[in-house]
C-alpha cells in the first residue's frame, strides 16, 4: 500500500498536480463567502483586541472574545467557509448537502455577543487591578462583511500600599508565621488584582490542608480592600475567620487505614503492597498531598482499576478513619497480533503472541511473555542457497510498581514513586546472507512526582550479546573480505560483540516546552575489570570476554520541542535534536545499533529513511548502502505549522533541516567527517506538507517532502534542488503512526 501511494503521488507530482491543488484552493477562496449571509446582517470577518496601554498585553485577553470569525487553514485561508459557499441552495442534491457538511457555515455578527464580550473584557481588566478600565467596541463594515474591534483602555494598575493580616486562630497564625514564604505572596507594593488575591487564598488553604486541617477550605479567607481617593493605592486586609460557632479550626490525625476491594471477583494483592503504596499513615497528621500521592501510587498498580479514598471523622476526638476502596482489572490476558510486511518489495508475514499477568506474585507486578515469528520471501539474490528470511523471538519482562533495591528502608521506597523493570530476550534471525543471534537483558528504574513536570529513568544495567554463527561464503567474499569493497563499519557489525552499558535520562514537559536528555556509557566497567584481571586480547588488541570483544563508547542526546498555540485550530511547533556518540578504548567504531541515521518520517522528510548523510557523502545503490549512511553525530531542526482542516483531518506545512556526521575520517564515507568550518554547508533542507487523521487514541500521518538543499551534490543546479526541482529525485512520501515530535 505504501509503495502504491508513493508511486501514485510521484506520478501526480510529475503531472504538476500541485498546480491543480493550488488552483482549487484559489477557487474555493474566491467563492462568494457572503452568499448565505441574510440581508441586513454581516459576515464576521474577524475580531481584533487592542490596548492603548503598552503595559497590558491585549493578546492575553483574546480568550474572552465570545464570537470569532470562521476558522482558517494555517491562520490564512478560510477554506472550510469556501467549501460551504460552493454549495447550491437546493438541499435535495447530495453534492450540496455534502459540501455543507464538510464545510463551515458563515459566522454571522451578533451584537448581543459583542456586548457580552465587552463586559467580559472589562471584568478581566478589573480583576487584573485596572479598576478604572473601560472598553470601546466598534464594527468596521464593508459590504456584507464586518470586523469587530475591541479597544481596551485599562488606565493605571492599582498597587497594594499596606498588606495586613487578621488571623483569629492562634494555632494557624503560628503555622503561617513559621511558613511565611510558602503562605504569603502579597506584600507591600505588590500589584493589586483579583487573581493575586485568589492565588493567596489557594496558597494558605493548601498549606493548612497539609498540616492537619481536614475541614478547612478557602471560604474561611476573605479580603477587605480600601482604596485611597484620588490615587491608585489600596490597603488590603486578609481576614482568616474562625471555625463554626467562632471555635478554633479542628486539627486531625489519622487513626487507622483500612482496605476494601469492591469487586466480588477479588484479586488477592498482598496487604504489604497496598500499605507501601499508601502515603496516608496512621498516627500522622492529615495531609491532602498524601491523599494525592496515594491516588497516584495506586494508579501505577496494574491490577487496580479505580481507587476511592474516604475519611470518617471520629466525633469529638480529632481523629480520622481512612477507608481505601479499590476495584480490580482482569489479571490474565492473551492476545495475538498478526501483521504483514513489505521490505523493498519482498512480501512477508509476522505474528506476535503476548501473555500478560498483572499480579503474578500478588504484589501488582506486571509479567509479560511475548513470542514473535516472522517470514519473508526474498527474491533477486544470486549466489545464495536459501532465499527466505525467518525470525523467531522471545521476550519476558517483569515490572514492579515500586523501587526494588537492596539497603533501602521501606520509608524511602514509599516516598520515591519508582517502578523497577527486569527483562530478558532472545532473537534469532536467519537470512540468506547470514544467521544472527541476539541475547539481551536489562535492569531499569523509572520515577517522577505525581502530576509533576519532570520524570527520570535510569538504565542501571543493560547487556546485549550478538552472535554470528554463520555467514554465507558469497556474502563474506563480496562484502567482508573483498579488497575493492572492504568496509570497516560493515565488518565490525558482522562480528560477535558484547555490549554492557548504563544510562540516565530525564524528561520535562509543561504543555508548551518539552525537553528530553539522555546519557549512556558502554564498556567502562568491563574495561576496568579487564585491566585488573588481564583479560585476553584479540588480533586487533581489543580486550575480550569469553573470547568476544566488548564495545566501549559514550553517547549523549538532547531533544527540545516548543509549541506556540495561536488559537484552537492553529499552532507552530519548533523542534531541535542533537546527538553525539564517541567510540574509544576498546572500540574504534560504534556498534551499528548505537549509530545515528537521518531522513525518514521523523527527521529530514525530503529523504527516505537512512537516505541522508553523513555530511556530503552520497550513498551508493545496493543492498548494503544503509551501512555507510550512518554516523556518530546528528542534528535535526524542524519547523511545523499545524492546522485543523475538517472532521478528523489535520494538515501541516513543514520545513526540516539536519544531517549526520562521523567523528573519524572513514575511508568508505568520504565527505562524512564533521568539521567546524564545513558542517553548516552540509545541512540538508527539505520542505513539504502533510495530512493527519486524528482518532484521539492514535494518529495516522501522511507526509510529502521535497528536497530543497542537497549537500551530497556540489553543482549549483543539483545542490539547490528547490531552484531546479526534479520530482523523481527530490520527492519522498512517508506514512507513520503518531506525530514526528
Amino acid at each position: 500500500m505504501r509503495h502504491f501511494l508513493h508511486r501514485f503521488l510521484t506520478e501526480c507530482c510529475q503531472l504538476r498536480c500541485w498546480g491543480t491543488i493550488v488552483m482549487a484552493v484559489v477557487l474555493m477562496s474566491a467563492c462568494s463567502t457572503t452568499k448565505f449571509v441574510p440581508d441586513n446582517q454581516y459576515l464576521l470577518k474577524g475580531t481584533v483586541v487592542q490596548s492603548d496601554n503598552e503595559n497590558l498585553d491585549a493578546a492575553r485577553l483574546k480568550q474572552y472574545v465570545r464570537q470569532k470569525g470562521n476558522s482558517r487553514w494555517f491562520s490564512v485561508l478560510k477554506i472550510p467557509l469556501g467549501i460551504y459557499s460552493m454549495a447550491g441552495q437546493d438541499t435535495t442534491k447530495w453534492i450540496n448537502r455534502t459540501l455543507k457538511k464538510i464545510g463551515e457555515p458563515p459566522v454571522i455578527y451578533d451584537s448581543v455577543m459583542a456586548v457580552s464580550t465587552s463586559n467580559d473584557l472589562l471584568r478581566a481588566m478589573q480583576n487584573m487591578g485596572y479598576l478604572n478600565a473601560w472598553v470601546d467596541h466598534r464594527v468596521d463594515a464593508k459590504g456584507k462583511a464586518a470586523k469587530a474591534v475591541y479597544t481596551l483602555h485599562p488606565g493605571a494598575q492599582y498597587v497594594i500600599r499596606h498588606m495586613n493580616h487578621d488571623i483569629q486562630d492562634d494555632s494557624i497564625a503560628r503555622i503561617l508565621a513559621a511558613n511565611d514564604s510558602l503562605a504569603f505572596g502579597l506584600r507591600d507594593g505588590s500589584p493589586f488584582s483579583v487573581d493575586a488575591l485568589e492565588k493567596e487564598r489557594s496558597k494558605i488553604t493548601n498549606l493548612l490542608l497539609n498540616n492537619g486541617y481536614y475541614r478547612f477550605h478557602k471560604e474561611y479567607i476573605r479580603f477587605e480592600a480600601d482604596t485611597m481617593r484620588g490615587s491608585r493605592l489600596v490597603d488590603v486586609t486578609l481576614h482568616l475567620l474562625n471555625y463554626r460557632d467562632n471555635r478554633m479550626h479542628p486539627k486531625y490525625v489519622v487513626r487507622n487505614v483500612s482496605y476494601s476491594c469492591v469487586d466480588s471477583n477479588m484479586v488477592h494483592i498482598r496487604k504489604s503492597v497496598l500499605e507501601n503504596s499508601t502515603a496516608i499513615q496512621p498516627g500522622a497528621l492529615y495531609k491532602a498531598s498524601d491523599v494525592q500521592r496515594t491516588y497516584h501510587n495506586y494508579s501505577r498498580l496494574h491490577p487496580i482499576r479505580f481507587t476511592n479514598i474516604r475519611f470518617n471523622e471520629v466525633p469529638d476526638s480529632g481523629f480520622l478513619d481512612c477507608t481505601l476502596q479499590y476495584g480490580v482489572n482482569r489479571v490474565r490476558t492473551i492476545s495475538v497480533q498478526p501483521e504483514g510486511t513489505n521490505t523493498a518489495g519482498d512480501l512477508g508475514a509476522a505474528a506476535t503472541l503476548t501473555y500478560l499477568n498483572r499480579n503474578i506474585f500478588r504484589g501488582a507486578e506486571l509479567f509479560s511473555v511475548q513470542l514473535r515469528g516472522a517470514f519473508e520471501a526474498i527474491t533477486g539474490l544470486e549466489g545464495y542457497q536459501n532465499e527466505d528470511y525467518m525470525e523467531y523471538g522471545a521476550e519476558t519482562k517483569i515490572t514492579f510498581p515500586r523501587l526494588v533495591a537492596p539497603f533501602l528502608s521501606s520509608e524511602v521506597k514509599r516516598y520515591i514513586n519508582a517502578t523497577s523493570e527486569y527483562s530478558l530476550s532472545f532473537n534469532m534471525q536467519n537470512r540468506p546472507e547470514f544467521h544472527r543471534r541476539v541475547f539481551s537483558t536489562g535492569w531499569r528504574y523509572r520515577w517522577g512526582k505525581p502530576q509533576g513536570k519532570w520524570s527520570y529513568k535510569w538504565d542501571f544495567l543493560d547487556m546485549n550479546y550478538i552472535y554470528m554463527p554463520w555467514i554465507s561464503p558469497t556474502f563474506k567474499h563480496e562484502y567482508l573480505d573483498s579488497v575493492s569493497n572492504r568496509n570497516v563499519i560493515l565488518r565490525y557489525n558482522y562480528e560477535d560483540l558484547f555490549i554492557m552499558r548504563t544510562g540516565f535520562g530525564l524528561t520535562y514537559n509543561n504543555g508548551v516546552n518539552a525537553v528530553k536528555a539522555n546519557v549512556e556509557l558502554g564498556g567502562n566497567l568491563l574495561k576496568a575489570v579487564a585491566a585488573i584481571f588481564d583479560f585476553k586480547k584479540n588480533d586487533q588488541q581489543q580486550s575480550t570476554l569469553f573470547n568476544i570483544a566488548f564495545a566501549q563508547y559514550a553517547k549523549g542526546d538532547f531533544d527540545f520541542t516548543r509549541a506556540l498555540n495561536f488559537d484552537e485550530h492553529n499552532s507552530l511547533v519548533m523542534h531541535t535534536a542533537l546527538g553525539i556518540a564517541y567510540p574509544y578504548g576498546n572500540s574504534k567504531v560504534l556498534p551499528f545499533e548505537k549509530r545515528y541515521f537521518s531522513g525518514g518520517a521523523n527527521s529530514v522528510r525530503g529523504w527516505s529513511v537512512r537516505g541522508l548523510g553523513p555530511g556530503k557523502f552520497r550513498g551508493h545503490n545496493g543492498a548494503i548502502d544503509f551501512i555507510n549512511q550512518t554516523g556518530d553525530m546528528r542534528l535535526d531542526l524542524n519547523l511545523e505549522y499545524r492546522t485543523h482542516l475538517f472532521w478528523k483531518f489535520n494538515g501541516a506545512l513543514f520545513l526540516d533541516g539536519g544531517n549526520i556526521w562521523t567523528l573519524r575520517d572513514y575511508e568508505d564515507q568520504p565527505g562524512g567527517q564533521f568539521k567546524f568550518n564545513e558542517f553548516y554547508k552540509q545541512i540538508a533542507v527539505a520542505y513539504g506538507m502533510g495530512v493527519r487523521l486524528n482518532f484521539d487514541y492514535f494518529i495516522l500521518r501522511f507526509d510529502m517532502g521535497m528536497k530543497a538543499i542537497n549537500p551530497s551534490y556540489d553543482s549549483r543546479k543539483e545542490h539547490y534542488a528547490f531552484l531546479h526541482h526534479k520530482f523523481s529525485r527530490d520527492f519522498s512520501f512517508h506514512f507513520a503512526v503518531g506525530m514526528p515530535f
